[in-house]
């Protein structure tokens, strides 16, 4: 089964997505546009981060997900 883990930091202000394992990290690549890939030792992206991702006060962090099948 895969599995996505998000992450926000309220004090750092960011928001941390990885759909591979946050162990194998290996490299991060700055995108632009404050985005940052990170990557495991094979070069394959395996997560992303968004700085300074602010949500309003009082407002919750809600995730949705759909799948495509081919």
């Amino acid at each position: 089964m895969a599995q996505v883990k998000v992450y926000y930091d309220q004090e750092g202000n960011t928001l941390t997505v990885w759909f591979g394992n946050p162990q194998d990290e290996y490299v991060c690549e700055e995108t632009g546009d404050e985005v940052i890939l990170i990557k495991d030792k094979t070069g394959r992206v395996i997560g992303f981060e968004k700085l300074n991702f602010l949500l309003p006060p009082q407002a919750q962090l809600q995730v949705a997900f759909e799948t495509i099948a081919a």
